[in-house]
């Protein structure tokens, strides 16, 4: 409970602990934003982790001087690719192996497999660019993608298309409108309604689903 409420408490507090990160790590915070951005994008048990918050924090410090804004783009890019392409070969390893009664194979079976490797064939880059700006989903789709056997050169290409809009958007988001007073004065209102915003497209989708 500790662990969950102390996470809850970064995201929603992502400002002022990343101007601690960057006070204590200097210029090895770069380092350490980059590890959390490939975490959660690259280790499918991990999708609580920040990401949006995290970009968007991040532009509005770059706009504070405290972080090099191509720079800290730079970082996030790479971190967002690499994460996807780590994500996508664990699904294509082991995504067809998980023991159906472990915690990811609640959620995978080979019916599923089955009909995402069709969905992906038939809207795979879409499915991946969008998924870019929808937590949790974000870290699910490339292992889905690997596990279905999705052509490699086909899913790199719209893993970069993704993972360039989604830190350019969010980023430049945080660096014009960070410090904007009356963003900054509810930064955890704002983060809240970013991520709310995120998880949108999901909910809505849910919704048809149901009513089908």
């Amino acid at each position: 409970m500790a662990v969950i409420q102390g996470l809850i408490d970064f995201i929603l507090h992502i400002d002022e602990h990343l101007v601690e990160i960057i006070q204590q790590f200097g210029v090895w915070a770069y380092g350490v934003v980059f590890s959390i951005v490939f975490v959660e994008t690259g280790v499918v048990i991990m999708p609580f982790l920040p990401g949006d918050s995290l970009l968007f924090a991040s532009g509005a410090l770059a706009a504070l001087g405290a972080f090099n804004l191509p720079t800290i783009i730079i970082v996030f890019i790479a971190a967002a690719v690499l994460g996807d392409t780590l994500n996508y070969h664990i699904g294509k390893k082991v995504g067809t192996s998980i023991p159906p009664n472990s915690f990811i194979g609640r959620f995978i079976s080979k019916e599923r497999m089955d009909a995402a490797q069709k969905f992906f064939n038939k809207h795979g880059g879409k499915t991946i660019v969008i998924a870019r700006f929808m937590p949790f989903i974000r870290t699910f789709i490339p292992f889905v993608a690997g596990a279905s056997r999705m052509n490699y050169k086909y899913f790199i290409s719209y893993n970069v298309i993704g993972g360039v809009l989604w830190v350019v958007i969010c980023t430049f988001a945080g660096y014009f409108f960070g410090n904007i007073p009356v963003v900054k004065e509810n930064f955890s209102t704002v983060i809240l309604l970013i991520i709310f915003i995120s998880v949108l497209p999901a909910i809505i989708g849910a919704l048809r689903s149901r009513k089908k």
